[in-house]
């Protein structure tokens, strides 16, 4: 029985760099697509199915940031890694804000790299195990009705949100502690399965996005508690 290798794709203008990085995760039983730049991978990723992207920032034709955000349209829940020569918080933001999961700055263990991404999978594929055995959840959440299983939030007079991956997870979470304190570490260890800056920058650009489809029910809101977590508050 042939055996399942997951499917990488690798955006990187540097053939030298690349064509080892693609060669070393090969050996370790990856299925790796090597593209030049960021329009030749868009190309791939829009015919062909991938497992996770990692993807340099700077690249001829379209970077890595814009790159991210084109392929977030197509899938909002693949694995996303940054690579780049510049280590700057400026380009550290942005990778979050564009819904990157990592960040590696050149040059890096290759070792590490490999750990992150069989991490990652991992993760993800225990995630998508789960959800595919929970039976659907409806919320009432103010004057919104949430199901977790469709990730669709209704408002009352019909109007429909449709979630993306990530913010359902993190929805999810909030409808169950609905009026309590859910701990930050919990939503990161939960969600996103690492806990470090990147991935708690990430988690606060989705909570912003979450109030933004709460806005219309002013009773329903998303509290911070300061050093501590978040609080999730409705009329219920």
């Amino acid at each position: 029985m042939k055996k399942f290798k997951p499917k990488i794709l690798i955006a990187e203008d540097n053939y030298n760099f690349g064509s080892i990085l693609k060669d070393y995760l090969e050996t370790h039983h990856f299925n790796v697509v090597l593209a030049k730049d960021g329009n030749q991978a868009l190309t791939h990723y829009s015919s062909e199915k991938f497992d996770l992207c990692v993807l340099d920032i700077m690249m001829p034709n379209m970077d890595g940031f814009t790159l991210a955000e084109k392929i977030r349209i197509i899938d909002d829940s693949v694995p996303i890694f940054f690579l780049t020569a510049k280590n700057l918080k400026t380009d550290m933001l942005k990778g979050y804000k564009v819904g990157g999961d990592d960040y590696l700055t050149k040059p890096f263990d290759t070792e590490v790299l490999l750990a992150k991404i069989k991490r990652t999978l991992k993760s993800k594929s225990i995630s998508e195990s789960k959800n595919k055995e929970k039976s659907p959840e409806v919320y009432k959440l103010g004057n919104y009705l949430y199901n977790s299983r469709s990730r669709i939030l209704e408002y009352i007079d019909g109007e429909k949100n449709e979630l993306s991956p990530k913010e359902n997870d993190l929805l999810r979470l909030f409808a169950i502690y609905q009026n309590d304190l859910l701990p930050r570490d919990m939503a990161l260890n939960t969600v996103w399965k690492i806990n470090n800056d990147f991935t708690s920058r990430s988690m606060d650009v989705y909570i912003v996005r979450l109030r933004r489809l709460f806005s219309r029910d002013k009773s329903v809101q998303i509290k911070n508690i300061h050093g501590v977590g978040f609080q999730l508050v409705t009329n219920q």
